[in-house]
């Protein structure tokens, strides 16, 4: 995998994407735009978390995927970021969501731990890199999801908006196995290293879902084209689901028991020939070639 990852300095143009970037499903778009609300914080904390880790690499090979990774993870931070402003240019402010994400970021989850706990440095570093790497087990899926979402392209969804979200889904199954990889390296060994891996998920997989409920309702109840006339439900939910424009909550939910086999690993995760095949036609990616 070596010298293989690297970021593509790519970038969009959101001048001609409607509030409801797939027509006449305003439940589906927002449950998706939540990723414009945690990812920019998100990925500058994966940043931050890998650089505090960088010295105890001592695998020359990982650390080469590593400064990869966290280039790509730095890009995505930004482009998700241009699509927080060009929801506030179209009347749909999100600061009032995204300041909690930072503060699970820099506060809850940051350097030191929250309300001074006596936690050693070295053991938050390996609690924070397993969350990371439970984290990625999600994107790696969503990834995957994206790329194959052909329902999106029949329901009309806007073309820069589907490019940018495949782009970023292509480059997380391309670097799947990363944040693993660093955490099997740097988080220990044996029953005490499983069960930072255990402790990650734990904490990530609940957060990340009332995160998502929460900011897909704070999105619809905030749009303006919407005016209050509707309200996030799971029967919607579900009903774009059947549709193929969301992802199913069992293959989600399925992803949790496969990354707490002992025997497992990123690679298995996902296709990587049709990521790298994306990458090669993405218009944002070609443009930058």
């Amino acid at each position: 995998m070596s010298g293989r990852i690297a970021p593509r300095r790519v970038s969009f143009d959101w001048s001609r994407t409607p509030l409801h970037w797939i027509p006449r499903e305003p439940t589906a778009t927002h449950v998706i735009n939540v990723l414009h609300l945690l990812l920019p914080a998100g990925e500058r904390w994966f940043v931050q978390v890998f650089k505090e880790a960088l010295p105890r690499i001592k695998d020359p090979e990982l650390l080469v995927d590593v400064k990869g990774f966290m280039g790509q993870e730095a890009t995505h931070s930004v482009q998700h970021s241009h699509v927080l402003d060009h929801l506030a240019a179209q009347h749909l402010d999100t600061e009032d969501f995204t300041k909690y994400v930072d503060f699970l970021f820099e506060r809850l989850l940051g350097e030191r731990p929250p309300l001074g706990v006596p936690i050693p440095r070295r053991e938050w570093l390996r609690f924070r890199l397993s969350v990371v790497a439970a984290i990625e087990q999600f994107t790696a899926v969503l990834g995957d999801w994206i790329l194959a979402a052909d329902a999106l392209d029949a329901a009309g969804a806007d073309e820069v908006m589907l490019d940018l979200l495949r782009w970023h889904g292509a480059e997380e199954v391309e670097h799947r196995a990363v944040a693993f990889d660093m955490f099997q390296h740097c988080g220990g060994t044996g029953a005490p290293r499983y069960a930072f891996r255990v402790a990650g998920m734990a904490v990530t997989a609940p957060v990340m879902l009332s995160m998502w409920l929460w900011g897909s309702a704070y999105l619809i109840r905030h749009d303006p084209k919407l005016a209050g006339r509707l309200r996030y439900s799971l029967v919607a939910h579900e009903r774009a689901v059947r549709k193929g424009l969301l992802p199913a909550w069992r293959d989600l939910g399925a992803a949790i028991p496969r990354y707490l086999r002992r025997s497992y690993h990123p690679s298995q995760e996902g296709s990587m020939s049709r990521a790298v095949e994306y990458l090669r036609r993405s218009p944002a990616a070609r443009s930058v070639a």
